[in-house]
């Protein structure tokens, strides 16, 4: 049996000098204990392996982790200027209707008050409604329901964001 060779994004990411690895993991997620359990584990062999330890460093996170995490993340409808990953991401608000980007607006205020933080989802393929329904939906939650799906929303985002790693070509 042959082993599969390791892509060579993630051979590239695996020679990198620590603060340059340190550097490109906290562009995906704002979390120093993540970027820190990432670095930890080099080198990876699979780009598997790397989300694995992305999930596994994700579950460990203590609430001051996700929320340094959640710092990194604009609100939905307002990406940061010249952050190309937050505008490709909220793609789905890009074209929404003035009521809705009002709308939004409105439940990200209503949802930052009552939680401490940005409404943070996977807003990858997700139209702006979508993301509204969503919002809306788990606002009534308690918080450590929204600390977990905050958890699960960072994980998927951070896979989004580690695959340029694995998949770039020099």
């Amino acid at each position: 049996m042959t082993s599969t060779p390791t892509p060579p994004g993630l051979t590239r990411f695996n020679a990198l000098a620590e603060h340059a690895a340190f550097a490109a993991l906290h562009e995906a997620c704002a979390a120093t204990a993540w970027a820190k359990r990432l670095l930890a584990a080099r080198p990876y062999a699979t780009a598997e392996d790397l989300y694995a330890a992305s999930d596994a460093a994700m579950a460990e996170l203590t609430p001051a982790d996700l929320a340094e995490a959640m710092a990194g993340h604009p609100p939905i409808g307002r990406p940061e200027p010249g952050d190309p990953a937050s505008a490709r991401e909220q793609r789905g608000m890009a074209g929404a209707s003035g009521a809705l980007r009002a709308e939004m607006l409105e439940l990200n205020l209503a949802y930052q008050e009552r939680f401490g933080h940005v409404f943070l989802i996977c807003a990858t393929g997700r139209t702006g409604e979508q993301m509204r329904d969503a919002i809306k939906e788990r606002i009534g939650n308690s918080a450590e329901q929204e600390r977990e799906i905050v958890r699960t929303e960072l994980g998927k985002i951070n896979r989004i964001r580690l695959a340029p790693l694995v998949e770039e070509d020099a």
